[in-house]
């Protein structure tokens, strides 16, 4: 993070759900890369609540314990663990019991004298999405959310933020009964990737590539979430939420956002998201003809990932026998205004892929080959740059080149930037940037309830015709690059995907 930034104020952070796995694999290690920093403030305290029945000291083996597993627990120091551990604190709790809030107010009362965090809370919901409400309704019964004196209160909540429009639309209604929109923290973590921020400093703060960023350069954007994981422990979930909603409606269409909305009037965060509802709002509504020829999803059959043999979905724990839920999807999407009319955008999730890999592939129009016409070989390739989110965060550039000799000969070459080489960039979770924007009231990389709605409101018409017509699943081989009528999407408008975690190629130079 920037060396420049100053500790955050005085707080308390309340994480629901402490005993999850969400808590153990990225907010402990997040919160102790921020120490390590020297970001979190003295005056700090962490209280835990969950189901589970945890003692002080099993809860603190656990923060341990993430940063032996997790990334980055290597470079942070004794003194910074003992530091935090110190500072943490455990409620076993029901969260439809008002009694544990009852309590919950006391501790925090107690930690306002003792640790000085001044009244100030963030309250983490890391918990399943039907306890939000519940919760926030519970904070705001004991009056945790009541923010007076200069005092500031704030709750962020994970993903999903429903599981349709009108399920988003109801409980961003719902929780603006109890809490004020600028007090609801709707996060993404992929917002906290420092490739994706880096996104728009690519765009905007270069002045070889706004010029060139629209439909008279651009032929087609692809944005990939790519995973070789299966659903893991998290069968019961997933076998109610599928693809489709797990990563399109966030993290894909978030990224779109990035990728294709206005330069913003500033760097505020009205201006920023501002201009990302209005790229959703410029996304035609799919019709039930889209759906059936752009829209393709599918489930992981058993196969082979990296080598190791995998059980089918439908093999997995907690999941239906016979389940006819998504592992995969794939979308083609427009985004109808001035810039990009004409251009697709195309989508892709799965799990249980050939290679794990996030990123955003900028495909260029070919240029004029009148040089190359009558040369009987391949002609060179159209110029690509390539966003890479994970696993190995960094930019590159493909282009044409000559191979050095008496003969023309034409090879594509790659510029490449990679964030460790550079940086040194390694053990980041995403969420330290998240944390400390919460803990600072900066709402930049946070969700308004109409972006939300938007988004959902981009694959309504997808979920409407499912419903409609519950057949049309297709399968594909653990370890493969997905379903062949994913092929078909970009094959039909004569594109094809870029292969899963592969460089461009750039072998079999031509001469001329």
């Amino acid at each position: 993070m920037d060396t420049d930034l100053k500790r955050s104020g005085p707080c308390a952070l309340v994480i629901f759900g402490a005993a999850g796995d969400l808590t153990r694999r990225l907010l402990f290690p997040a919160l102790c890369n921020l120490a390590q920093e020297q970001l979190l403030p003295e005056e700090f305290a962490v209280v835990g609540l969950a189901h589970t029945a945890l003692s002080a000291d099993e809860l603190n083996e656990q923060l341990r314990a993430s940063l032996r597993d997790g990334p980055g627990g290597s470079s942070v120091s004794p003194a910074v663990v003992q530091w935090l551990t110190s500072r943490l604190h455990y409620i076993q709790a029901d969260f439809s019991d008002r009694a544990a809030f009852v309590r919950l107010a006391g501790l925090l009362a107690d930690l306002d004298a003792e640790c000085g965090t001044g009244g100030n809370y963030l309250f983490y919901l890391a918990t399943a999405p039907e306890a939000f409400l519940e919760i926030t309704r519970q904070l705001a019964d004991v009056g945790l959310l009541a923010e007076d004196g200069g005092r500031w209160r704030r709750v962020v909540v994970e993903k999903p933020f429903g599981t349709d429009l009108a399920s988003a639309r109801e409980l961003n209604r719902e929780l603006t009964k109890v809490a004020a929109e600028q007090q609801i923290y709707r996060i993404d973590h992929y917002l906290g990737k420092e490739t994706v921020q880096n996104i728009m400093v690519l765009r905007f703060a270069n002045g070889i590539f706004e010029p060139v960023w629209n439909r008279r350069y651009i032929e087609h954007v692809e944005i990939t979430v790519a995973e070789t994981a299966g659903v893991e422990k998290r069968g019961g979930y997933y076998d109610h939420t599928g693809a489709l909603r797990d990563m399109v409606p966030n993290h894909l269409l978030q990224v779109l956002c990035l990728t294709a909305m206005e330069p913003p009037s500033s760097l505020s965060p009205s201006a920023l998201r501002g201009e990302q509802v209005k790229v959703l709002e410029a996304a035609p509504p799919l019709s039930p003809r889209d759906c059936r020829s752009c829209v393709v999803r599918a489930q992981y059959e058993a196969g082979t990932v990296t080598g190791t043999p995998v059980p089918g979905y439908r093999q997995e724990p907690r999941v239906a026998p016979a389940s006819t839920t998504e592992t995969y999807v794939a979308l083609k999407l427009a985004i109808d205004n001035w810039r990009w009319a004409g251009v697709p955008f195309y989508l892709r999730t799965g799990k249980r892929l050939a290679a794990r890999t996030t990123e955003v592939v900028i495909q260029f129009r070919q240029a004029p080959l009148t040089l190359f016409r009558n040369a009987a070989v391949t002609l060179p390739e159209a110029n690509r740059l390539v966003v890479r989110i994970q696993p190995e965060e960094g930019i590159s550039l493909d282009f044409a080149a000559k191979v050095p000799g008496p003969r023309v000969v034409v090879s594509p070459v790659a510029m490449r930037f990679c964030y460790s080489d550079y940086f040194g960039l390694t053990g980041r979770t995403g969420y330290e940037t998240l944390l400390y924007d919460a803990m600072t009231g900066d709402v930049s990389l946070f969700k308004r309830g109409d972006m939300i709605e938007a988004s959902w409101a981009v694959i309504e018409p997808v979920l409407q015709a499912w419903r409609e017509n519950p057949d049309g699943l297709g399968f594909y081989p653990a370890g493969s690059e997905g379903p062949a009528a994913a092929d078909d999407v970009m094959r039909q408008d004569g594109h094809q995907w870029t292969p899963l975690g592969k460089e461009a190629e750039i072998t079999g130079s031509q001469p001329v």
